[in-house]
């Protein structure tokens, strides 16, 4: 067994700093040894010795992800908070560099004094790490595209220890972290290609939604038409005996005037109220009191769909899910736009003709087996899955996420660049070469 120097920082169970890493946001995690590695060489070094045990390994970079494979067992976590840098690195080209121990309200508050942003997840606690691999879905989806997609360039340590550049001239390993980091190596860090935005506007609409499905369809086509300015999240819940689609808009669009007209089709719609739309800054939707450390403190069952833009039976399918018995938490977000502007071969992402996602979500007591009944009417009529967004990954979400030919890329590129499997020892990667 490879033995670790005396400069890389460890916490084992019987340190007081234990209590604060040990666990993810979902989940409480019992490691038998933390690594905080504060370079790459440190990186480096942390995972050859964790690939020369036969324990369990995760890689932290901020501990949401929903799974809770970011901790695990009696195993070693490799935790990259401490490579949280982010640097303008080209302010004429907008390319950042961020380290991927960053939490995404340390990236918005870095880039706010040059009105620059990367679109991210929906909170600010999310570690960079995480989601730059796997997709990048957050309030700016549809007019920045994924997080993925700005990515140009990448620091990876493979499982072996070596350290290489992942971009251009490294296409299959580039292809890879985008969507798949995951499974081939150690992100340390990105530069990425922020966007201008001097402001922008949010709002509130609330619709009305009938059994039949009828105004979810009518809002999944307008958002299908709409200006990619536009990017609505919201929750499909009930409010009493009624189905209501509760949205929040974030339009890109530094002008008020321009921003509401993008919103005035929907309220031709019947059963649909808006209230009106405030001028924000990116850092009001990523600010830095969302950091927090993660306890295992909300531990939840979560599967998600990807949906083209909403039929007669898809819509009518949802509004039997957010009916069901079980009361699962239904977030419904268009995304399309600048992310369907991609080749579905460019990256480890291949949903690029999706315009609707479905994220289901119960709590405990209730788990796997109700979730699984209440979001069965969904499933025929879905794409696919993203990845980051199933609590419980198997081989079946691994099928969802990179079906066809992607899957079968992403696992020859995993037992190329991974052949002990050392990434997939805390399960749900992608089925091994014996």
């Amino acid at each position: 067994m490879t033995t670790l120097s005396s400069t890389l920082a460890t916490v084992t169970p019987t340190d007081k700093a234990y209590r604060l890493l040990r666990s993810t946001y979902t989940t409480v995690g019992s490691p038998s040894l933390i690594l905080l590695p504060r370079s790459v060489d440190e990186v480096s070094e942390a995972l050859t010795y964790a690939a020369s045990t036969d324990l369990p390994v995760s890689i932290r970079s901020g501990g949401h992800g929903l799974s809770g494979s970011a901790s695990n067992d009696g195993g070693i976590v490799v935790d990259l908070g401490a490579l949280n840098t982010v640097s303008v690195t080209d302010p004429a080209t907008g390319i950042v560099r961020v380290g991927a121990g960053a939490r995404w309200s340390q990236v918005a508050s870095a880039l706010s004094p040059h009105e620059l942003v990367i679109s991210s997840g929906d909170h600010g606690n999310v570690g960079v790490g995480g989601l730059a691999t796997a997709g990048g879905i957050g309030w700016l989806v549809r007019s920045y595209g994924l997080t993925i997609d700005h990515v140009r360039a990448a620091t990876v340590v493979l499982p072996n220890g070596e350290v290489v550049r992942a971009d251009a001239a490294e296409p299959d390993l580039f292809w890879a972290i985008r969507g798949a980091g995951s499974y081939v190596g150690v992100v340390t860090d990105f530069d990425i290609e922020a966007e201008h935005l001097p402001g922008l506007q949010v709002g509130q609409v609330m619709i009305e939604v009938d059994d039949a499905g009828t105004a979810l369809r009518r809002w999944s086509e307008y958002m299908a038409e709409a200006p990619r300015e536009l990017t609505m999240s919201g929750i499909l819940t009930m409010s009493g005996s009624r189905v209501v689609l509760a949205m929040t808009a974030v339009v890109a669009e530094a002008d008020p005037r321009a921003a509401a007209a993008m919103l005035a089709p929907l309220s031709n719609h019947r059963g649909t109220y808006r209230s009106p739309l405030t001028p924000a800054r990116y850092t009001e939707l990523m600010p830095p009191g969302h950091i927090h450390a993660n306890l295992g403190q909300q531990a939840t069952t979560t599967t998600n769909a990807l949906f083209g833009r909403l039929t007669e039976a898809s819509a009518s399918a949802l509004v039997e899910v957010a009916r069901h018995r079980a009361r699962p938490l239904l977030q419904v977000r268009g995304i399309g736009g600048a992310v369907n502007d991609i080749a579905t071969d460019a990256t480890a992402y291949p949903h690029r003709d999706a315009e609707v996602l479905v994220t289901a979500t119960l709590f405990p007591p209730l788990g796997g087996r109700e979730l699984g009944e209440a979001v069965a009417p969904m499933w025929p009529h879905a794409l696919g899955a993203y990845r980051n967004f199933d609590s419980s990954p198997s081989s079946a979400t691994f099928d969802r996420a990179f079906p066809g030919a992607t899957g079968e890329r992403v696992r020859e590129l995993a037992n190329r660049y991974d052949p002990d499997g050392v990434l997939s020892r805390t399960g749900g990667g992608p089925e091994r070469k014996c």
